[in-house]
This record gives C-alpha cells, structure tokens and sequence, in this order.
C-alpha cells in the first residue's frame, strides 16, 4: 500500500482487526434477510512520514450514505465541549459579526448552533443529507458536498472565505487528506485560521484504544504526521492543545503559511519532543499492540460467556462506530449482547452492522432489566452512568471493556 500522503510504502502494520462491514451502515429489519459486505481492517504506518492508516477497501460513498445515522447532538458532553469551543475562539481571535465562521463536517449543527447564537454570520459544510437537513432546520447555512480543494476554491471565489475554520472529528475521515488540507489554504482569509480536532493516535497505541479503528477513521494522527502534511500543503501549525474527548485528542491550530500572523507557540515544539521521546518516529513504538488488543478481545468475551453461564443478560448502551469494531472483532451475536439502547431515533428498530443487535429507545432498560450495561462509547462513561442511574435500582452494573474490562459500582 502506498501512503496517502506521501507515496512511500506502507508495509509497518500497527494491528489486524480482521474483517468488519462499515461500522455506520446499520440494518433495517428488510436488510436482515440479504447478506452483508465485510471488508479487512487493518492499520499499516508509513515509516517517512509517520501516517498511520487503514488500507482501502472500502469506497467513501459506501460509508457517508445520505441516511447516515450520526447526529453529534445526542452527547451532551460533546455540546458543551462545543460551546465551549466557541466561546474561547470568540474571544482568542476576536470574532463579531463582521466575521465569518466555516465548519468543514457541521453534521447536525451542534457547534454552529452556538456561533449563529452569538449573531456571527457562519456556514456549515456536510455531505450527509440526513445531518445536514437537521441542521437546517436549526438556520443553519449549509453546503451539502464533500469539502477538498475544488470546493473551497468555489466558495472562496463567491466571498465566503473564513476568519475562522473548524474541523472536528473529520480529518481522520477523509481519503485525500492532501487535497483536503489544501482545502483549508484556499478557504482562509489572509489573517484567517483553522482549528482540526482528532483523536490521538499515541493514546491509541498506548492506552490501546482500537477500538476507534473502523473503515471510516482512514488516517490515524499524531502531530507529527500533521506538522508535515500541513507543511506539504502551505498550512503552518501555531499551536496544539491535549483535549481528554474521543478518549483523548488533539486541538490543532493552523494558519495560511503564506500570510498568517500567529506565532509559532512552544506548546508545538514541546509536544513534538514528547512524541519522539516516546518513539512516534520509530518502528518499535507500534509493535505489540496486537497482543494487547487480542487481549482485550479474549477478556470479553470470557465476561460474556460468565455471565451467560450465570443466567445474567448482558445488553449495550450506545450503538457506537466503537462499539460495531469491538463486536465484530469479537463476534459476538445477540445471543450474548441482547439488545443496544442508543438515544437517538434514527439508530432505534435497527440492528447492529455484523453482530445484528437489536437497537432499541431508552425506555428498554427499565422494563427488560439487564444485570450488565456495556458502555460502548466508553470515553461518555461517567455522562451514561450518570444519566441512566437508576440502573442500579434493579442491581444492575455498567461495564466497560476498554482498555480492560472493568465492572463499575
């Protein structure tokens, strides 16, 4: 495989998973009865530039489908990390209403919502109509289309470059991150800057997060890799913050390298000596992460098989992507996992891709009373626990499986 950023082979594998079908292409109950695609998933290092990434399998359009059924509102946690977000950015660069704000992945409108709120003029950028209409519905401007250079040079052409891009969680999420990038270089204003959020690869490695691994993540991101190919595309890097979301990400600050008028923190310099110490730039750093995740793998489904041999029901809480990996890598089947409980409508009377868990509201857990939860979007742990407290009424437990399994109180 040729790396996606710069050419070179990619031939240093961080981990097999196997196979697995698109971790976000959920059944209905008519898909139940036709066969599924599963593709191989495994994550190859490139040893020039230090890119981990998926190897393509797996068109983009098989995994973005217009009825996509992700909506990042369902979190609260999210919402306020979002507001949150905009809040510190109106104040750090001076936004008013004389600015304007791009997200490149607004998917419902979650972080808009709060920049609209605050009367800055703002457009979202979504190519998955399912999310893009429900931010509409919230006055959102949208623009539904993948986002990479050619767009950005249109949107730049009719006067909507930005003072401010956002990227959450999509920089892992896109085939040609070059042309993506370049997107950014096009988009800015002069002055302009671009803030990328994405989950850390060296808390993948080394809190053996793999379960963050599915189709859609094609590229796996530490700021070394991302120093580089921003570099490559005429974005410069200004600063990086370490944010505890997704199980851990970075927040990484960028501007035109041509024109922009940040200095250059020594928080960037810092965390890049803290990734070579570590070994980011090394082959040894991504060895024995398969034993670790096989593991993981064999510790759960040692609980699963207890507590069936115990007469106790296991049921999930949260149809995440994460979980999707877990389950399939594992095998498990309802048999095991009755049923999930996801909040959001558009996932309930559907069934888990691969496992085929049944996908149900809320208002199953106090009627069906399972003896175990498994918290599938671990990193919302403490929100789910909190939220779904009366769990412990009926003497029910919540788990969580990665990075090891623990039965929480």
């Amino acid at each position: 495989m040729k790396c996606r950023h710069c050419g070179a082979d990619a031939t240093l594998l961080l981990v097999d998973l196997g196979t697995a079908p698109p971790s976000n292409g959920f059944l209905t109950r008519e898909a139940l009865r036709s066969p599924e695609a599963w593709f191989p998933l495994r994550v190859l290092v490139c040893e020039r530039c230090w890119l981990a990434q998926t190897e393509d399998f797996v068109r983009p359009e098989q995994l973005f489908a217009p009825d996509y059924t992700y909506f990042s509102s369902y979190s609260t946690t999210w919402l306020s990390h979002a507001e949150r977000y905009v809040s510190e950015m109106v104040s750090r660069f001076a936004l008013d209403a004389d600015s304007h704000v791009v997200e490149v992945a607004a998917n419902d409108g979650y972080l808009l919502q709060f920049v609209r709120a605050l009367g800055i003029p703002c457009t979202g950028i979504e190519p998955t109509a399912s999310t893009a209409a429900a931010a509409r519905e919230r006055g959102i401007p949208i623009v539904e289309a993948f986002f990479g250079a050619e767009l950005a040079e249109e949107l730049a052409g009719t006067g909507r470059q930005a003072d401010l891009m956002t990227a959450n969680n999509v920089l892992a999420h896109v085939p040609d991150i070059n042309d993506f990038v370049r997107g950014f270089v096009a988009l800015l204003k002069p002055g302009g800057v671009a803030t990328f959020e994405f989950h850390y690869l060296k808390q993948l490695v080394d809190q053996c997060q793999f379960d963050t691994i599915y189709h859609e993540h094609f590229s796996y991101l530490s700021l070394t890799s991302v120093d580089g190919i921003f570099a490559a595309a005429g974005l410069e890097v200004f600063d990086v913050e370490e944010h505890p979301t997704h199980g851990g990400s970075l927040r990484v600050f960028a501007q035109r390298a041509d024109t922009g008028r940040q200095p250059r923190t020594p928080a960037v310099e810092a965390m890049l000596a803290v990734e070579a110490a570590a070994g980011l730039r090394d082959a040894p750093y991504y060895a024995g992460l398969q034993d670790r995740v096989l593991k993981v793998k064999h510790d759960f489904l040692s609980f699963l098989l207890t507590a069936r041999g115990q007469g106790k029901t296991v049921a999930g809480y949260g149809a995440a992507a994460k979980g999707n990996t877990l389950l399939n890598f594992a095998g498990v089947r309802p048999d095991l996992v009755a049923f999930v409980v996801d909040r959001n409508p558009a996932k309930q009377g559907r069934y888990l891709p691969g496992s085929r868990i049944p996908v149900v509201g809320e208002d199953e857990l106090p009627q069906r009373r399972p003896d175990f939860i498994v918290i599938f979007p671990w990193n919302l742990k403490d929100e789910v626990m909190n939220e779904q407290a009366h769990v412990t009424e009926w003497g029910g437990r919540f788990v969580t499986a990665v990075p090891e399994i623990t039965i929480w109180p």
